[in-house]
């Protein structure tokens, strides 16, 4: 029947060997070696002053373990069969440290033997151990029947979870034992450290008994040993409880008494361990190659899972994230392009209408001023004064928005360039724009109106034609009276009235030239307007147009550069899905293999759920 179980603790092996894990194959190994031995090593463990002690001396009807009067086991000890009685105390050299670094080299123990009365000596650690060296056990022979068999009693010293487990590391230690008799009195109920222990052991061995001694000091053992049953069950720990007194056992044994034998429990004990030992190649080597199975798997998949969950995080992290980095920056650069052009047609746009309302407005109050000087003022006498106010005036109001133009079309490389202050770097054009120095010359000359002058011959004929109008009324107006009709009093009428005609006319010749000359001034003006707005609207489209050139260039390059960088980005995304891909396959195939290794290894036995830690009782 050695053959099922041999063959899957083999693949376990050869799976550890695949893994690298050169440390479980060592410990698989171990197994295998201590599962093909015949002998059945139980280690015994427990608080202080359990009756640890007291239980292999009952066990084996030979006071072998020291107990009582302070004694204290500090060695492991060792109970086998020997043809005559042996003490030996039995250590292992310092750990060499391995050059190769594989940890340490084994070496050689070295055995002291103990005489029979010395045991306690032994087992105190006072005699047969070396100061320095490696850890120490005590081995103990005895001529029994039921150590004949091959069962080997392990009594370690007493102390809390940490340590008894630390002890186990030695020769005595947890991993090579078969069974495991945790051992606890029957004063009181199993403790949180002591069903903390069972729930570690449970989980390495398959075969562990709770050992409730002392039953011959407790009246009611039998309430607290049900208590301890409704613990362990409660606990999930799959362990059998078997009360004994060792008391009883020993003074049967003195005096033969199969009653009192029966009485102390032993006999149910004593049955299990036999049943354990005819087992250990069959019910116990397939529990315990399950729990090895059910380790090593939990062991290698550990790596194999952090594995997938990295590789997952890496999809959020790695090559995958730059390619959707780089796809934001495509389209980031897609909506910049398409808000710059909206930025610059919808700033251009202002631009010219404020650069012509601007021009507007100052024309308007030139010409609103040249309406008010040239109400009263004469042509003839104002003209060359007022051509150099308005030349000075027409030029001061062409710089002026000629200055604003530059002002606004800087405000609008700024307003485009805006748009680009993410990528981090300055990415305003090389240009700047001044008054241009030709602008008198480019202001159309004033051309001087054509003025009507009030010459001395029409103010005679003017005069004359007034003069004669007075003269000829007031004439007529005497001859009623008698008197002659050119007279004094015609002639003083007919000089008044030719003096107002000449009067009338000069003011209405005054008029037609005020009016004449604003009409020119006018025509002048709007000339102007029209050339400085062609200039303008010129201008501010060759603006437009450098500007729609430089970012159209900047945008192509950056575009270039993120393109670039999105190729690079899905070749990387693409390669490294791909051996992510093909990693993720490998890590499930050996995950399906460990799975299908654990099945087959759970198929031997039935398998047990792991339970977790206690946590302290209120």
């Amino acid at each position: 029947m050695a053959g099922i179980w041999l063959d899957v603790l083999d693949g376990i092996a050869r799976t550890c060997r695949e893994h690298g894990r050169g440390d479980l194959l060592q410990a698989v190994r171990h197994k295998r070696a201590q599962l093909l031995d015949p002998t059945l090593r139980v280690l015994v463990v427990g608080e202080p002053n359990q009756g640890k002690s007291q239980l292999v001396n009952a066990i084996v009807n030979a006071p072998v373990c020291p107990v009582g009067d302070g004694r204290t086991t500090v060695l492991p000890t060792v109970v086998q069969h020997a043809e005559e009685p042996s003490v030996a105390v039995v250590q292992a050299p310092p750990p060499t440290p391995d050059r190769t670094g594989g940890g340490t080299l084994p070496g050689a123990v070295e055995r002291t033997p103990v005489p029979l009365d010395r045991i306690a000596a032994g087992v105190a650690g006072t005699l047969g151990r070396r100061p320095g060296g490696g850890p120490a056990y005590v081995e103990i022979g005895l001529p029994r029947a039921l150590l004949a068999g091959g069962l080997v009693l392990v009594d370690t010293p007493g102390s809390d979870e940490v340590a008894a487990l630390g002890g186990a590391g030695s020769v005595a230690g947890l991993s090579r034992a078969d069974a495991v008799l945790v051992v606890s009195d029957s004063t009181r109920e199993l403790s949180v450290a002591e069903l903390n222990l069972l729930l570690h052991v449970t989980r390495s061995h398959p075969n562990v008994v709770v050992v409730q001694t002392k039953i011959d000091l407790v009246p009611d053992w039998r309430v607290v040993a049900e208590r301890n049953r409704r613990h362990l069950a409660e606990a999930g720990v799959p362990a059998a409880l078997i009360p004994v007194s060792a008391a009883l056992r020993l003074r049967a044994a003195t005096a033969d008494d199969r009653g009192l034998n029966a009485e102390s429990g032993f006999p149910a004990l004593i049955g299990r361990l036999q049943r354990d030992l005819a087992g250990k190649a069959d019910v116990l080597a397939r529990a315990a190659v399950g729990l090895t199975a059910r380790t090593v798997v939990e062991q290698l998949a550990a790596p194999l899972r952090a594995e997938l969950e990295s590789q997952r995080a890496e999809e959020q992290s790695g090559p995958m994230s730059r390619l959707h980095a780089a796809q934001r920056e495509v389209d980031e650069l897609r909506r910049c392009s398409t808000r710059w052009q909206n930025t610059l047609n919808d700033e251009m746009a202002d631009l010219l209408s404020d650069i012509e309302y601007d021009l507007r407005d100052r024309t308007r109050q030139i010409l609103r001023t040249v309406d008010e000087a040239f109400d009263t003022a004469d042509p003839l006498v104002a003209w060359e004064t007022f051509q150099e106010w308005l030349s000075r005036s027409l030029v001061e109001a062409a710089e002026a928005n000629h200055e604003w133009l530059a002002q606004r079309c800087d405000h609008a490389a700024r307003r485009v360039a805006g748009n680009f202050a993410r990528y981090g770097y300055d990415v305003l054009p090389p240009w700047s724009m001044t008054v241009p120095e030709d602008l008198v010359d480019r202001l159309p000359d004033i051309e001087r109106p054509s003025i009507d002058r009030f010459t001395a011959t029409q103010k005679v004929i003017t005069g004359m034609k007034g003069s004669y109008g007075g003269l000829l009324m007031f004439g007529l107006a005497l001859t009623l009276a008698g008197m002659p009709m050119i007279n004094p009093v015609s002639i003083g009428a007919g000089a008044l009235f030719g003096g107002k005609s000449i009067r009338d006319e000069s003011r209405q010749l005054l008029r037609r030239r005020q009016a004449t000359v604003k009409t020119a001034i006018q025509r002048h003006v709007d000339d102007f307007f029209v050339r400085m707005t062609k200039d303008c609207r010129d201008a501010a489209r060759q603006v437009q147009r450098m500007l729609r050139d430089h970012f159209t260039a900047l945008t192509d390059e950056l575009q270039e550069a993120i393109v670039q960088s999105l190729r690079s980005a899905k070749q990387a995304a693409d390669t490294d899905a791909a051996v992510r891909d093909q990693r993720q396959r490998e890590i499930k195939l050996k995950m399906t293999r460990l799975a299908a290794l654990y099945e087959q290894a759970q198929q031997l036995t039935g398998a047990r759920p792991a339970p977790a830690p206690l946590e302290p009782r209120s």
